[in-house]
Parts: C-alpha cells; structure tokens; sequence
C-alpha cells in the first residue's frame, strides 16, 4: 500500500498537494486545534503498531511532536528502535523505516540499546530533552519504561549542571532567529519565545527547578501550536516561519479578525514564553549558586540605587520602601536601575509594584522625569529592563498611549520590529549618539516617541506631533520643549527623504530644510534621530551612501543656518573639462562621463550602467564649454562590482555614439522590465532653482533610470539631474527638468511618456 501512497504523490505536481495525499493515505487527519492533534497522532500510532510486529526485547518510541502527541498537519516523525541486544535488529529497523520513507514522510530516527540511548543523552543535552516526551507506541512496555524512567531520573539529577550549556546554545539560537514578540516574519518554532523554548520550559518543570508551566504558560503554547497548525494548512506543506503572505490566511482559518490581530496574538503568547523562560533560567541560577554557598549561605543585600538592592542577582525594593507610602516615581526608579546595571528585577517586585505604586501626577514630579531619562539612556541594559515592566503593566501607568502601540505589526518590508520594540529600540540607538547633542534627554525622548502617530488615519508624522507633545507636557516638560518634541515627530523623515530625493547641491533645497529645522541645535536632534531610527529599523533602511548623503546635508543647511549664505554648488570635476573625448573615470562608487555635447547623454550612461548590474543612486548632467557632463554615484546590483574594463569600453563606445551598444542596451532593458502596483507621477513646482521636479513613483526594476530618462529626452525634456531613492521593492526617482512649470498639455504629455516607460 505504501508504494502505491507514494507513487500517486508523485503524480501530482505540488509538494502541499503530495503531501495531503500522503496524509490522507496513512488515515492522519488535517485539521487545526488540540483535538485535530491527538486525533493525527492517534492515526500515526495506528499506522506505525502496522508496521513492528510484537516482540520481546523491542519497542518503538515515539519522541518529539509524536512523543508529546502535538502533531502538525506536515510535521516529521521522531522514532527511536529500541532494543535489548536482539539479533536481526538492523533487518527489524529496515522493515521498519522502508515503510514510512516509501509513504513519502520524513522521518529522524536512531536504534539503540537502553545503555546506548543514555550513553548519547549524558553526552547530548538536545537528546536528554528529547527523551523527556520519549512514548510507548508499541512493542516491549518494560524495555520502553526502563529507558524513559532511567532518563527522567538522569535529568533530575543533572539539570542544574547541564542548564549552563543548553543556556549558551538557547542564547546562540534566539540571536541566529531574533525574538518572536518583535518580529514582522518570525519563525513559530525557533525564534525566542517559540515553541522551541516551551520544550525547555517542560524540561525545567520536569526537573523540579520552578514551576515553569503555569496556565498562562499552557494556554499560549496551545495557541502557538494553533497558529502553526494553521500555517501549514494555508501553506500545505511544513513551515514555521510566519510570513507576511500568508498572514491573512492564517488568520482566517484562526477566525481572527485580521492578519494584525494574528500578530498581536502571537506577540503576546511568544512574550508570556520568554518570560517565563527567563524566570526559569534565573530560579536555575539561584539554585545552583545557592548549592555553591551551601545550606547555611545567604545571599547578601547590596544597595543599588535608592530604595532598590540587589538580592541574589536580581533587584529587589528596599525594605523602606515597603513599609512607606511609595513614591510614584518608585516603578521608573526601579526602571532605571535595572536597565543601568543590567540585573533582572524580581517577579515578586514587579507585581507589588504593578499593585500598590500609586499613578503618576500630571505633570510628573522632576525625579520620575530624571528616571526616565536614566532608563531611556542606559544602553544595552533598557530593552530588558522595558519588557520586564510592560510585562507587568507598569509601561501602561508611565504612558497610556503604549496599549495601542504595543506588538503593533509594521507593513513596511524594511522594518523588522513590531512597532512598540522599535520605538524602545530606537532609543537605545539614540544613546549611542547622546554626546552629539545639546539636549540628549530630548533626543532620547523624541526616539521614543517619534512614530507615535502610527497605526492611525493620516501621515504618522503629522498625526503623532499633539500626541507626543501631550506626552512632553504630561511628564512636565515646559512650552517649548514639547514644542520641540513634536518638532522631531513632525520632521523626522525630513533629512533621509531631501538627502535621497533632492538636488544637494541646489540652493532651494538647502534653504527650504534650513527653513523647516529653523536652528542648528534641532538640526543635531534630527541628524542623531535619523540615524538612531535607521539602526533601529533594519539594515535595509540604512547604507554608507544614504549616510554620507545625509551628513552632506546636513554639513550644507549647517552652513546655511550658521551664516545666513547658502553654499554655493560644487564646480565640475576639472578632469571632465581637459583631454580629448570622450572622458571616462570610474572612482569607487563615482562614474563621471565627458562627451560631445548633445541630448539623450544621461540616458544613454544610465542604460550602460544597468546593463553591467550597476544602480543609479544619483546623477548629475549638465554641459560646460561645448561638453555634456554627467556624473552618477552607483552600487552593484546583486552584491558584486563588475570588471571596470568591459565597463569602461562600453561607456566610450555608448556616449561615442556606437548603435550596437545602444540596441544591445535597449534589448536588455525591455527584457528586465519589473512588476508591481500602479506608478504614479507627482510633480514639485517651486523644489529647484531653475528646474521642475517630476517624481516618479513604482516598482523597482533593472535598467528603469534608463526608460525613463530615454522617454523624458524623446518627449523633449531635458534632465539635468535624478536622484534614486529605493524602499524595499518600490522606487521614489526624482527627475529635475530644465526650464520653467510646463503647461497642462506638456505635463500630461510627460507623464503619459513616463508611465509607458516603466
């Protein structure tokens, strides 16, 4: 029967499709919930007694999913063969394993003996967990219940040991797969907060350290596994990790409202996991260095901050601080410890704090302010610190607005954060740049506060300036600092978007950024916040180019802001302006081409550029003594710089004027032509000084700078400079065409050019 499973899998063409088959063939049912488990489990049991006849001195054991009957729709099969030293044992294994690989399941599997099987499990601490869920499907009930005995008993004995080592592993794992509470696209099953670490949470209780499991604990597992029986069933075939495609699937066979509500779910149980893995781990720690003092040892109490000691390696109130009527600031102080020395606050602290410290006035007393401050700016230590006090509540006492924001999703592809770790996470990237600043309290609470507006109607940087100014006010900030708070909000994407999308070196675009931040102290808030909120997002959100574009700048409206002048634009390159044509130079990330004098140049570099794999990110055209000029700073598509010898062949025989290379060019740019939603066109009258801005905006394609700069020059425009500003999968190319605004017909007749070119 086998055989014919696997063969009518075969016959059809997808993996899910196969794998349906294969399921249904075995008599393992779909289906998502506990109930759909036990009931898969049950069949595979079923199917697996078919296959080992009874013998004494053999049993097959069920470990992993099947073990703990937590079965997937297309999860694998753990098997252990064990035996009691039984001649024939490898043909036993065979007719065994045949089987379940002919049904087309995937199977890990070992044959040992009980000795064998222990031997493996005091030198693997992965195999010791694995025997913990060790199950009886058949075969020789008191060989099965020696080994599974005999292990549960070795890992009483040796947990605390051993707990170190599986700690470093778990602790290589979390940073290899991030945190699942945080991420847009987390992996169920390995990220931290996974049902991974509710394997270790089992083992934990399982050895007696701390009651690990608690109803909490056990309620989102069962919802995780949901969550992942589901995403196989959308997928149909095996996968953990949840991606952004298949999110509103998953929440409907959830009967969830939205992909957004399945996000915030899933936060919220990968959040109750890790926490309670890191009491668990702490419980661990204190038991084995409670052993280490002996019986008669106390830990001592050592004064951290006021009304906060260290006890046992975690901080713990003051016994003052107790027995007095508590300070409302004592929950932030409290904070600020923990985030500046790095030590855990107790469990027990937390929910007294959460009970009995009294809410905070309004304006906030100056201490809870330098509290806040502290945490914000303490570094490494404020993420852990955060999420220990929003596990709690406490974060919701400081700043009400945090409910909406907490494990909101964010549906930008750069961003790789839930919107509430980002913002926190942002803020210990401010840090990194307090000295930079006249005010770093007010760039650590900008950070904090500057995408507060998301998640609502409207541009998030303009929603969010009276909620982050009502919170500078509410914590006792004077006038014209939240005035200035809600300045960041407002104009924190200002310097990215100008430095990518405009003409530096056009004097309109200094003085209207230098108009907007009015001073150079904002001007360092923003530059400091602009970065801190890069690094906060993504490596995709950040790159060396965009980083000297923004300091360039910045240095620039310095300038501006400083003298009252503005700069005056660079001079051409004089190496361009001397020497026979054509002119090539390519200079790192800089190809500067001289030619003849004549239209079409830009357009014709560009299309070279793209057929040797390199992107745009600006160019700058313009003719000088009878020679047309042209500039671009560039980056290899894919990762690799291309050999600069055919490069610079094809660049002087292109602007000489050579067909073949042209049609070559246009050839190869029609075929790498890209897909996505509609482009769109929106015009800048008054953004230049002797030119019109056209920005384009649409998908990201191989040679579309080329299209479009190849259509702008055959409808008659001239282009004097482009700049490229790549998000994700889309582009924002701005165009600056020479001359004065065009009238309705010639901007229509433009746009029409430009959106058939992409």
């Amino acid at each position: 029967m086998t055989s014919l499973i696997k063969r009518n899998a075969s016959d059809h063409a997808g993996d899910g499709d196969a794998n349906l088959l294969i399921n249904e063939a075995v008599g393992v049912p779909g289906g998502i919930g506990q109930q759909a488990r036990l009931a898969r489990a049950a069949a595979y049991d079923t199917f697996l007694r078919g296959l080992l006849p009874e013998r004494e001195g053999v049993a097959l054991l069920a470990v992993g999913g099947l073990g703990r009957r937590q079965c997937a729709p297309y999860g694998d099969l753990d098997l252990v063969l064990l035996h009691a030293g039984v001649p024939g044992t490898d043909e036993l294994a065979a007719s065994v394993w045949y089987p379940i690989w002919d049904a087309g399941l995937r199977l890990d599997h070992s044959v040992r003996t009980v000795a064998e099987a222990l031997s493996v499990a005091q030198d693997d601490v992965k195999v010791a967990l694995g025997l913990l869920d060790a199950r009886l499907v058949t075969g020789d009930r008191a060989l099965a219940d020696a080994l599974i005995r005999t292990a549960a008993d070795h890992w009483r004995r040796t947990a605390v040991r051993q707990l170190p080592g599986l700690r470093e592993v778990t602790t290589a794992r979390w940073q290899a797969h991030g945190e699942l509470a945080f991420l847009l696209e987390g992996d169920l099953k390995e990220a931290a907060g996974g049902l991974r670490d509710v394997g270790l949470l089992r083992a934990i209780s399982a050895a007696g350290i701390t009651d690990a499991l608690r109803p909490a604990v056990r309620a989102a597992h069962l919802r995780l596994l949901d969550t992942r029986d589901a995403l196989h069933q959308q997928v149909g075939r095996r996968v953990d990790r949840l991606v952004a495609q298949e999110r509103d699937g998953v929440a409907r066979l959830l009967g969830l409202e939205d992909s957004d509500a399945l996000m915030r779910r899933v936060a919220g149980d990968a959040r109750t996991v890790s926490h309670a893995l890191d009491d668990a781990f702490r419980a661990a720690d204190r038991l084995r260095s409670g052993r280490s003092r002996g019986a008669a040892g106390r830990p001592p109490r050592r004064p951290v901050a006021r009304d906060v000691v260290e006890h046992d390696g975690e901080l713990v109130l003051a016994r003052t601080a107790i027995g007095a009527r508590p300070d409302p600031s004592l929950s932030l102080r409290m904070a600020a410890a923990a985030a500046a020395t790095r030590l855990p606050i107790a469990r027990a602290t937390c929910e007294w704090l959460a009970a009995y410290c009294p809410p905070l006035p309004a304006p906030w007393p100056a201490e809870a302010r330098a509290a806040l401050t502290t945490l914000l700016g303490a570094g490494p230590g404020l993420v852990p610190a955060w999420e220990t006090c929003d596990r709690y509540g406490l974060v919701d006492g400081w700043l009400p607005e945090w409910t909406r924001l907490r494990s909101l999703p964010q549906h930008n592809p750069v961003h790789r954060y839930t919107l509430d770790r980002h913002l926190v996470q942002t803020a210990h990237e401010a840090s990194l740049h307090a000295r930079e600043v006249d005010r770093p309290d007010l760039l650590l609470l900008g950070a904090l506060l500057h995408d507060i507006g998301k998640g609502l109607p409207g541009d998030h940087s303009t929603v969010g300036v009276p909620l982050a100014e009502a919170v500078a006010t509410r914590i006792g900030l004077p006038a014209a600092e939240a005035e200035l708070i809600g300045t960041l909000v407002r104009l924190h994407l200002l310097l990215p978007d100008v430095a990518t999308r405009r003409d530096l070196a056009d004097p309109v675009t200094i003085a209207s950024v230098a108009e907007a931040v009015g001073d150079t102290g904002t001007l360092d808030l923003l530059h400091a916040l602009v970065r801190a909120d890069a690094a906060a997002t993504g490596p995709a959100a950040w790159s060396d180019w965009k980083g000297r574009l923004v300091a360039e700048l910045v240095a620039r409206v310095r300038t501006a802001l400083d003298t009252g002048v503005l700069p005056e634009p660079p001079a051409p390159d004089p190496a361009l302006l001397a020497g026979p044509l054509p002119v090539v130079h390519l200079t790192g990330d800089r190809v500067a081409v001289a030619a003849a004098d004549r239209r079409g140049l830009l357009a014709t570099v560009a299309g070279c550029l793209a057929l040797h794999r390199l992107e745009v990110i600006s160019a700058d055209a313009s003719a000088v003594d009878g020679r047309a000029l042209v500039e671009c700073r560039v980056q290899p598509r894919y990762g690799l710089p291309p050999d600069p010898v055919p490069l610079r062949a094809d660049l002087r025989r292109a602007v000489a004027g050579d067909v073949s290379v042209t049609q070559r060019l246009r050839g190869r740019a029609l075929a790498a032509r890209g897909a996505g939603a509609a482009p769109r066109v929106v015009w800048h009258r008054e953004a230049a000084t002797d030119a019109v801005l056209l920005e384009l905006r649409a998908a990201d394609a191989a040679g579309l700078l080329y299209r479009v700069t190849c259509a702008l020059d055959e409808a008659g425009a001239l282009v004097r400079a482009a700049r490229i500003s790549t998000l994700g999968a889309d582009v924002v190319d701005a165009f600056y065409l020479v001359g004065g605004w065009p009238d309705d017909a010639t901007r229509a007749r433009l746009e029409a050019a430009v959106l058939a070119a992409v």
